[in-house]
């Protein structure tokens, strides 16, 4: 399984062998420095704990630095990273290993994980896409309003109504999208189709 961390850029337009042109979301990915290799022996499950982004060592926590002091040897040994996160179900790798972008290759297929923009409290018209009420003599406040919540002999509201709440901020995963290019010297993927998030949003990429 490939795999890779990486941050939502923006979008522009690429012209294919064939002319047509494609929306794609340009993704700086990696590199990533496997810190840790969790075992059923120890863990009690497979997995592959990576590192992502460099920053201050002032910004880290001893705890954290100690763990990755521990993990990583070579030029990445004082490196303190924003982001841990783990992969499972991989065995074929070793602690202090990179993983650029170079893993991947033009017209794989992959999944990508991310989460949305948030957009506040929001009403149902927004929400849930209703039509709200009728724009008729009479109807002074209702425009926007999702209408009656009860009817019949129900005495409660029922499970699952669809009603004003908060919107946005959902992890999202967006499948079958393919890779269109990889520029290794700039650690970049672009990838066809919009993926979620804004600009800078942390993603996952598993082909």
């Amino acid at each position: 399984m490939k795999f890779i961390l990486g941050k939502k850029q923006h979008m522009m337009q690429c012209f294919l062998d064939d002319g047509r042109v494609v929306p794609t979301t340009v993704i700086e990915a990696g590199p990533l420095i496997v810190t840790q290799i969790k075992s059923p022996d120890i863990d009690g499950y497979v997995a592959v704990q990576v590192a992502y982004e460099e920053q201050k060592e002032s910004r880290a926590t001893k705890a954290h630095l100690g763990h990755v002091k521990k993990s990583i040897t070579g030029e990445d040994k004082t490196g303190a990273y924003k982001h841990l996160r783990e992969f499972r179900d991989i065995e074929e790798m070793a602690t202090g290993d990179r993983i650029t972008v170079s893993l991947f290759k033009k017209g794989d297929m992959v999944s990508v994980t991310g989460i949305s923009k948030g957009k506040g409290f929001q009403g149902v018209v927004k929400r849930h896409g209703f039509h709200g009420g009728p724009r008729s003599h009479g109807q002074k406040h209702s425009e926007r309003e999702h209408g009656s919540i009860g009817g019949g002999l129900r005495n409660k509201v029922p499970k699952g109504m669809r009603m004003p709440g908060r919107m946005g901020s959902d992890v999202i995963t967006v499948k079958n999208l393919e890779i269109i290019g990889v520029d290794v010297e700039n650690n970049q993927l672009l990838i066809k189709g919009a993926i979620p998030g804004r600009r800078g949003t942390l993603v996952e990429i598993i082909g």
